[in-house]
């Protein structure tokens, strides 16, 4: 096999499609439609990654939809200035068209051989690249593949040879002259799967080298999470009310007939505003006063229960899973554990959690100190979370 790094030369160009929607990797978490090409993955844009896959190539073109340009100029920033782009067309094949016939616009430099990578495909490796670039020297096309290990059937049962039939992955490489022959000739009409399906609609002769399991085209949203670094984090809380006249107090979102009720400007839940603390802590969002101050009079008498959800948006917003939440209540009275297992389901509820990961337990300070006086009430809390890896310190 030809050594790779005598082969990053401007004789190879590299065409990146980048210009689809990818509508199957949306969801609630991603609900300003980025496209897929645009979402993290461990701190980097997707396109980001797979640029620096090719960074030792000195010509790159990022075919990319017209309405992406402020996402594209933010994804290759810093990537460096050998990168061109150009807008792509409403298919794959009209994009990859439109890439090559800017290639061959560079009628002093043109070069000798394009890989056409697919956008998504942030995990290439090197050996990758160098297997389908070595291909060429003695075909006209070759693309990477991987064996079927299942068994395979058709929808009515039947047995599938998986012995004829490959997994195919990109970059797909081609002798320059050859594709953009092959794609100058079809109509803008006309689709092709992939490259390799027109390089077989003409004849060409194709060369099936070793693909990569971890070369993945991310499609889904299982993807990016299972393609995401995860590290654990964990946020604590504290909060103190007093005790003032009234009938009944909220305790982690259940109303407890106590004989006294608790003063503050919202319904005082000092448990549930405990545990706010304890998850904004956990991914640095500030403190329950930066996102619900108490000089606004919008929150005066407001359930706490919004704002214990509005941090679990946030952790869901930074793709975070809520692994197990710890509360403890310090106080003379009221006795919590006749309703503890009712501020477990509450809570739980709140944050969509198994009641298993939910715990509440009180505690009292032996009639010491400010609760041991019965002049208030305190709460700790720990959340446990779990937050996408950020690679560049953002």
């Amino acid at each position: 096999m030809h050594n790779i790094s005598s082969l990053k030369n401007d004789k190879i160009a590299i065409l990146i499609v980048a210009a689809g929607r990818g509508n199957r990797a949306r969801s609630k978490n991603h609900t300003d439609n980025t496209p897929k090409q645009y979402l993290k993955v461990n701190g980097e844009t997707v396109l980001t990654k797979t640029l620096k896959c090719f960074r030792d190539f000195s010509n790159i073109i990022v075919v990319f939809h017209s309405d992406d340009e402020a996402h594209l100029q933010k994804a290759i920033s810093g990537i460096g200035n050998h990168i061109r782009t150009v807008h792509g067309g409403a298919t794959r094949t009209a994009s990859v068209k439109a890439g090559l016939k800017d290639l061959a616009s560079q009628s002093s430099n043109a070069p000798d051989y394009v890989l056409i990578h697919d956008a998504a495909r942030p995990f290439l490796k090197q050996d990758t690249i160098a297997h389908v670039i070595s291909a060429l020297t003695t075909h006209q096309a070759s693309v990477p593949v991987l064996p079927i290990v299942d068994a395979l059937k058709t929808i009515d049962g039947q047995a599938v040879d998986r012995d004829k039939i490959v997994r195919v992955q990109t970059p797909q490489g081609f002798r320059f002259q050859d594709i953009f022959d092959a794609y100058s000739n079809i109509r803008d009409t006309d689709s092709f799967a992939d490259d390799i399906a027109l390089a077989k609609h003409n004849g060409y002769s194709i060369k099936m080298c070793q693909g990569d399991e971890a070369n993945i085209k991310l499609t889904y949203e299982n993807d990016f999470m299972q393609n995401t670094t995860l590290i654990s984090v964990s946020g604590t809380g504290f909060d103190v009310h007093q005790i003032c006249e009234g009938r009944s107090l909220w305790m982690c979102g259940v109303e407890i007939e106590a004989g006294f009720s608790l003063k503050g400007h919202s319904d005082a839940d000092v448990g549930l505003h405990a545990l706010t603390d304890a998850l904004l802590g956990a991914i640095a969002e500030g403190d329950i006063g930066d996102h619900f101050p108490p000089s606004d009079p919008k929150w005066k008498g407001a359930r706490s229960d919004q704002f214990l959800k509005h941090a679990a948006n946030l952790v869901s917003e930074k793709n975070g899973i809520i692994d197990h939440i710890d509360v403890t209540v310090i106080c003379e009275q009221p006795k919590i554990k006749p309703h503890r297992d009712a501020m477990r389901a509450t809570i739980a509820k709140i944050l969509s959690l198994p009641l298993g990961r939910v715990s509440v337990k009180a505690t009292t300070t032996e009639k010491l100190g400010f609760t041991g006086r019965g002049e208030g009430i305190a709460a700790t809390a720990i959340a446990n979370v779990r937050i996408p890896l950020v690679e560049d310190g953002q």
